[in-house]
């Protein structure tokens, strides 16, 4: 058996997902803004009249991005 973490570590990591999550809310109308939006290797493709966007470089791109905002807070 594992134990559970304690409460104030949990809070910090809940913190710091809502952090993450927030900022990828507000990187992504920015990144479109600056063209960033269509990077080589993000998939869009329509069928049965509904477009699908699968935006893998630009998830790995902000996930990268947020990964050194975090080393550099020392979270």
């Amino acid at each position: 058996m594992t134990a559970l973490a304690p409460p104030a570590q949990m809070l910090k990591w809940f913190l710091v997902i809502i952090i993450a999550v927030l900022m990828l809310g507000w990187l992504t109308p920015t990144l479109s803004k600056l063209g960033l939006r269509r990077l080589p290797g993000d998939f869009r493709f329509t069928r049965n009249g509904r477009t699908y966007y699968l935006p893998i470089v630009s998830t790995i791109l902000m996930s990268v991005l947020l990964t050194l905002v975090m080393r550099l807070f020392g979270i």
